[in-house]
């Protein structure tokens, strides 16, 4: 189907299908082409093929091509240069991709005046080089410091944050057409009983004068879907490039040309990017929080993506590989639990008002988790596609949009809640799957495809989500410490929280003491499940009933309390003997007990438990010594792998079963003597294995179903003593995905570069707690040096040998056997976002911002003056001098210089739009001026603070 041929007047190539490929008996025509032409070079000879290229290696003349078909097209350009000493010659190639025969037309029309076409090319990559700088700026990517490695990591973790979860489209502004569109989109009635004010608004407006234009109509189902409306641009989809249905795009336009606001992701990445948006657009934090919450589901989990349209979730494919269904809910806790901080740090009074506000809603996931007595049977297989919810669900969404895809009211409305009640739902459901000293039972059937990938469903026990979950009840009874009175809950909820809370009061007494024995572990696990699992029956069979409850704030504290009770004893008997943390355990059910293995150590274990707030900034460090000490860590990259790496079997090692075990089975001696190897066989060297065929013991058990008809009572006599066999000689039941059967991305010997980054930002907070806690200088200073030493073994201080790749980009993962992998694809972005501002010292606390650079270090202050080019909040560039011993950044688009001098007066200097100084010795900026950064109103022009190096980090 191959057609390329060679415009000779222009030099215009097009390659082309002379026909649409296609085995029918239809015509199909091909309309569409990619176009190849050069500038810069004269006398030239154009090849549309390969062909001669051979020839041109030995010398040979070449003759230009003007049509080739049935071969693969190539643009190649040959000619003769001459070029003296100290000369440059410079050309072009230009690519165009699905051009049709118009733009043909028009592109060699242009091609007449070269010049002025190249003049062309020149503007527009300069617009769009200047385009995506502005990009930059507005997330606060540029900084100016005497060690420009870092500067430029810093930017390409920034770029990379942006093409994850996008930037905001004109800071706070929002562009009412998308808005009445979204709201189009997501609910028709709501949109035509709200037509007349949304099509009058002005074109654009600040996102908060919409808000309050929204909340005078009085309608809380507009309101809510302007809560979490976010206007974001210019972001890619998430997702793990192997995966089929992953096709990464930046859409800028829509069909007809016009600017577009999209994004998409996968759930659990998206919202991590966000994060660090938010640091720099602080007043669309509880737009994120509200799109969270609102794509979480009755029983407290969330769907697999988010995107600007709506939620999706994945539906089961049998003949396909990659189709699975199931929840992903390993990093829900912690990922709200950010945002949640976020908001009180920057907004210390909104969430304690929206605890109360009846603004948030359920998502309608046709997913439905079997009862407790089915997941105790088979906790691999727990979850039901329900298919009638999920054709009336696409019924609504075409007759409603996509609130079609939450749960209604019985008068046909999205049914709404306030906030509290959506952060107590998935607290709920994860204190469901408790396991005393074990961690959160993983058992909602899909492969918990966390940073560590352990494919541990069914006897998995989580102590990561269990770590974090410790953060997020202190975080919930800090935030609810001076509330009083009630709160209205949903009735079938409340029931959830008292039958929960009985369980928990009932563990009260073991608090202090050592481990609890199996029985009261498999006892207390039963209660909680079986209150988890009575409101998904209630809530699936009938709905929300739209009765309310007055739940005393009193009941909701004394159930945190319980639960962080529980949680501390089981995080204290989750330390090893190595001084680590255990990441994931085993369990093993018995009938009425519930036993607990311990798995090998994680580097993602360390991490939560240091995020989890529970151990002192002395033991942080205690255990940041035990890891640098332990087989996680990689000498050879100065960084930490997911696991140890480990020796494995060789291929004929494997699969070996021990001959007096598999004989004490009658039925597999007959099954030998017989020389029947459905189930086991003999090799040429007498060692028996079990059939090659079997994946795992579902293969066994499906041929032991086979096997009954022949073997009379036999093959189910020793189905439990086979199956035990089999899992005696592969271990499956300790089966953990990548970390023991992959050798690149998260498998072994590999470094996962976003773990690495999250431990960085647990130090980081770690020496901030010992800052704040005013812990002893000698483990301040011993965390301190921790940091650097975690950050030293990331890739920008490496050389391109060491790295094996760009040293300033962040990449996915090292394996052992190469350099890193996967440029961008990493989550590492955004925690070293976070760390970044961080080592600058910018705090935020109570809606006020504190300078306390003490973990920044002297070298990053210049002894030359420079410039500092940054875009202000009107989309102007500017330029200030930044005189010696110096740095500066901006953030929230603000530019802020660092100076440290002994002579000058140590502070905070402000200037305003208007030429009005203020001055601030303490280093805290109070609200009312934060509020103008936050803000990004363009009244605070520049921020000034100087220091004695004194108040640095070391050298």
């Amino acid at each position: 189907y191959k057609w390329t041929e060679l415009d000779e007047s222009s030099g215009l190539a097009f390659l082309t299908l002379y026909s649409g490929i296609t085995d029918r008996a239809e015509p199909c025509e091909s309309l569409r082409a990619t176009t190849a032409f050069s500038l810069g070079i004269d006398d030239r000879t154009i090849l549309v093929s390969s062909e001669q290229l051979e020839g041109f290696r030995r010398g040979a003349a070449l003759e230009q091509e003007a049509h080739k078909r049935g071969v693969r097209g190539a643009y190649l350009v040959g000619c003769n240069i001459q070029l003296p000493g100290h000369d440059e010659r410079t050309w072009r190639l230009v690519l165009n991709g699905e051009q049709t025969q118009a733009q043909v037309v028009e592109l060699r029309r242009a091609l007449r005046n070269a010049q002025r076409l190249g003049e062309r090319i020149d503007e527009s990559i300069a617009a769009g080089s200047d385009e995506l700088a502005r990009i930059m700026a507005a997330a606060d990517g540029f900084q100016a410091t005497a060690e420009e490695r870092v500067s430029v990591h810093h930017y390409a973790n920034v770029l990379f944050n942006v093409l994850r979860g996008g930037i905001f489209e004109d800071r706070y502004n929002v562009s009412s057409r998308d808005f009445r569109r979204t709201i189009r989109n997501f609910n028709g009635p709501v949109f035509e009983r709200n037509r007349d004010l949304l099509e009058d608004l002005p074109e654009r407006l600040r996102f908060d004068e919409l808000l309050a234009k929204v909340r005078e109509t009085g309608d809380p189902q507009l309101h809510r879907l302007a809560l979490e409306y976010l206007p974001i641009t210019f972001g890619r989809r998430h997702g793990d490039p192997s995966r089929p249905w992953n096709q990464f795009a930046i859409v800028l336009k829509d069909e007809y040309g016009e600017g577009l606001l999209s994004y998409q992701g996968n759930w659990r990445d998206i919202f991590q990017n966000w994060e660090a948006l938010a640091f720099s657009y602080p007043a669309f934090i509880e737009n994120m929080i509200a799109k969270f919450v609102n794509a979480s589901t009755v029983d407290g989990y969330n769907p697999y993506r988010i995107t600007k349209e709506g939620i999706d979730w994945e539906v089961e494919e049998p003949d396909n590989p990659w189709s699975y269904i199931g929840y992903w809910g390993d990093h829900q806790i912690i990922y709200l639990l950010k945002l949640l901080e976020l908001s009180r740090n920057f907004h210390p009074e909104t969430l304690s008002r929206l605890l109360r506000d009846p603004l948030f809603c359920y998502a309608n996931v046709p997913y439905r988790i079997k009862p407790l007595d089915a997941c105790l049977a088979d906790p691999k297989n727990t979850v039901v596609f329900d298919e009638e919810l999920a054709a009336t669900i696409d019924e609504r969404v075409a007759s409603f949009g996509a609130d079609g895809k939450l749960v209604l009211d019985r008068a046909g409305n999205v049914y709404q809640v306030n906030l509290l009640e959506k952060l107590l739902v998935p607290l709920l459901a994860k204190l469901g799957n408790l396991v005393v000293d074990g961690g959160i039972w993983l058992n909602t059937q899909r492969p918990e495809w966390n940073d560590a990938n352990n494919a541990l469903v069914g006897q998995g026990l989580s102590m990561v989500t269990l770590y974090y979950m410790r953060r997020y009840v202190r975080f919930l009874l800090d935030l609810l410490a001076a509330d009083s009175g009630s709160f209205a809950i949903s009735s079938e909820v409340t029931v959830w929280l008292a039958h929960t809370a009985e369980a928990l009061a009932e563990l009260r007494e073991l608090s202090g003491n050592g481990p609890v024995d199996d029985f009261v572990r498999y006892s207390s696990l039963t209660k909680l499940g079986r209150a988890a699992s009575a409101h998904r029956e209630g809530v699936y069979a009938h709905g929300f009933s739209g009765a309310i409850d007055e739940l005393a704030v009193d009941g909701v504290r004394r159930l945190l309390d319980d639960a962080l009770l529980i949680i501390d004893h089981s995080i204290a008997n989750n330390e090893g003997d190595d001084g680590l943390y255990h990441a994931y355990n085993v369990a093993d059910f018995g009938e009425d007990e519930l036993s607990v293995e311990h798995l090998y150590p994680m580097l993602e274990g360390q991490v939560a438990a240091l995020s989890a707030g529970s151990i002192s900034p002395e033991k942080a460090a205690d255990v940041l010594d035990a890891l640098f000490s332990s087989a996680v860590y990689r000498e050879d990259q100065d960084s930490f792998m997911l696991y140890p790496d480990r020796e494995l079997p060789g291929f004929l090692a494997r699969n070996q079963v021990d001959e007096q075990d598999a004989l004490s089975i009658p039925l597999l001696e007959t099954m030998l003597d017989a020389n029947d190897k459905r189930l086991v066989l003999r090799d040429a060297d007498g060692r028996i294995r079990f059939n090659a065929d079997f994946a795992n013991a579902a293969g066994v058990r499906a041929m032991l179903d086979e096997l009954v008809g022949e073997y009379g009572t036999n093959p189910a006599d020793a189905r439990v003593a086979i199956l035990e066999l089999y899992e005696s000689v592969f271990g499956h039941r300790a089966f953990t995905g990548r970390s023991g059967t992959m050798f690149g991305f998260e498998g072994l010997g590999s470094i996962y570069w976003h773990m690495v980054a999250k431990l960085l930002l647990a130090v980081q907070e770690n020496f901030f707690a010992a800052l704040d806690g005013d812990c002893d200088a000698a483990t301040l200073e011993r965390l301190g040096d921790f940091y650097y030493r975690v950050r030293a073994g990331i890739g920008f201080n490496k050389t391109p040998g060491e790295y094996g790749a760009f040293p300033t980009d962040p990449y996915s993962h090292t394996p052992k056997h190469a350099g890193a992998r996967q440029p961008g694809m990493t989550g590492q972005v955004k925690e070293e976002v976070l760390t970044r501002f961080g080592e600058l010292g910018i705090r935020v606390s109570g809606g006020e911002v504190s300078i306390a650079p003490a973990l920044l270090r002297a070298r990053e202050f210049g002894e030359d003056s420079r410039q500092f080019r940054y875009l202000d909040v009107f989309n102007a560039w500017n330029r200030i001098d930044i005189p010696p011993s110096s740095l500066a950044f901006t953030w929230c688009q603000v530019p802020v210089v660092y100076v440290v001098g002994a002579s000058a007066e140590p502070g905070i200097d402000i200037e305003l739009d208007d030429g009005a100084r203020s001055r601030f010795d303490d280093f805290t900026l109070p609200a009312a001026v934060c509020a103008s950064i936050f803000e990004r109103t363009g009244r605070i022009r520049r921020i000034t603070a100087t220091f004695g190096q004194d108040r640095l980090f070391g050298k």
